[in-house]
């Protein structure tokens, strides 16, 4: 339809507002798309990540489960050298010189000088005895030796008057002869009645009993008016007993384990109960050289110096001996060794394994064990091992006893 009147035109392009810019739709995509890809990213390593934790965390958990399943075992590291460097071995003390004095004649005790503890010398008088038969025996052995000596003057004139007669041909030489044997048999007769007042003199010397050593009288067992019998065919009676104490003797038997241990001349320490916290020392002397079959012990010697006097003989003491360690020993626990029928072994963790280890055992202390072959100190031994624990198994170490 068309309306009249004037045409409304429209105004000049210079003289209206410009149009509003047209969208970019191509810069939107482009935004929206980076967008999208880094929310894609984020979800993808947000996944990622729970996935891979979710992985450790059930690796982990099957690691802590393997290593739960694992048996701890507490280990400790051998000792070098030996647990012990001495032994104390039981012996009894002995006099030096130990020994009983008889009486080598017969008679009565006349008088005794001396008791029970009396400190002697060599030489002195102990004791005399009365012996009035063997006085009155070596009376008539003189009487004899003098009659014998008499008689063989008397020959010897004879035969100097026959040998001189013979020069002359007064006298047979039969006569002469006859007359040197008289006087060769009469010198006999004086030599043999000699010798018996000499043995009745030696047995009369015997009243006087001397001391044969310096020492001390440990007994006295007769007193004065006592029969003494020194009769062949009688055991003799005791008059006392005398010890010498100025060193003593302790014998003490060494196990068949330490006898080659003990060297003549080394020195040994001695402990009584009855001298707390004193020692003696010792000198190892002599050994018998041979163990004995039934105690499988060495019987050693030890003599001690006693200037004082202050041990007495028959006492109990203890020897100590210094036992020098095996080269390359060390010393274990005694509850680190398994019993096996292969025999004596010890679990050693090597690299989280155990392996069993042949040993050989030196000295058994008690509570621990010297090993001198099959251990090092760098060793980790199980103590208190199980029964169940064999050569190859895993074991993990408790960390108080890798400490140790």
């Amino acid at each position: 339809m068309v309306m009249d009147g004037p045409v409304e035109t429209q105004p000049e392009t210079a003289q209206t507002q410009p149009p509003a810019p047209a969208p970019q739709p191509r810069k939107s995509r482009a935004i929206m798309w980076i967008v999208a890809v880094v929310l894609c990213l984020a979800i993808g390593i947000i996944i990622h990540s729970g996935i891979h934790s979710r992985v450790e965390a059930k690796a982990e958990l099957t690691r802590a489960t393997q290593q739960a399943a694992l048996p701890v075992v507490a280990v400790v590291h051998p000792r070098p050298g030996s647990a012990a460097e001495e032994i104390a071995l039981p012996g009894n003390t002995q006099a030096f010189i130990d020994t009983p004095v008889y009486a080598r004649t017969s008679g009565y005790l006349k008088k005794w000088y001396v008791d029970i503890g009396t400190r002697v010398h060599k030489g002195q008088l102990l004791a005399e005895i009365e012996t009035p038969e063997l006085d009155q025996q070596l009376a008539q052995a003189q009487a004899e030796l003098k009659n014998a000596q008499a008689n063989l003057q008397l020959a010897q004139i004879t035969a100097a008057r026959w040998k001189h007669l013979l020069e002359t041909n007064s006298v047979s030489r039969q006569e002469t002869d006859q007359a040197v044997s008289d006087l060769n048999s009469k010198q006999a007769l004086v030599a043999s009645n000699e010798a018996n007042v000499r043995r009745l003199q030696e047995l009369q010397s015997f009243e006087h009993v001397y001391a044969p050593f310096d020492g001390v009288i440990t007994a006295r067992n007769v007193d004065i008016g006592a029969l003494i019998d020194a009769g062949q065919n009688t055991t003799p009676k005791e008059l006392f007993h005398i010890a010498s104490i100025q060193k003593l003797r302790v014998y003490i038997p060494v196990p068949e384990v330490y006898a080659a241990s003990v060297k003549t001349g080394e020195k040994a320490t001695l402990t009584l109960d009855e001298f707390p916290g004193q020692t003696f020392t010792g000198t190892i002397t002599r050994s018998s050289q041979a163990i004995d079959p039934v105690s499988r012990t060495l019987n050693v010697e030890v003599d001690v110096d006693n200037p004082r006097g202050q041990l007495l003989p028959g006492a109990y003491a203890f020897v100590h001996l210094k036992v020098p360690p095996a080269e390359g020993a060390v010393t274990v626990p005694a509850n680190a060794l398994i019993f096996r029928k292969e025999g004596m072994r010890v679990a050693v963790v090597r690299n989280g394994k155990v392996q069993m280890v042949p040993i050989a055992i030196g000295h058994d202390y008690g509570d621990t064990v010297e090993v001198v072959a099959g251990l090092s100190p760098t060793d980790a031994i199980v103590v208190d091992p199980s029964d169940s624990l064999e050569n190859g198994a895993a074991v993990q170490i408790a960390a108080k006893g890798a400490a140790q």
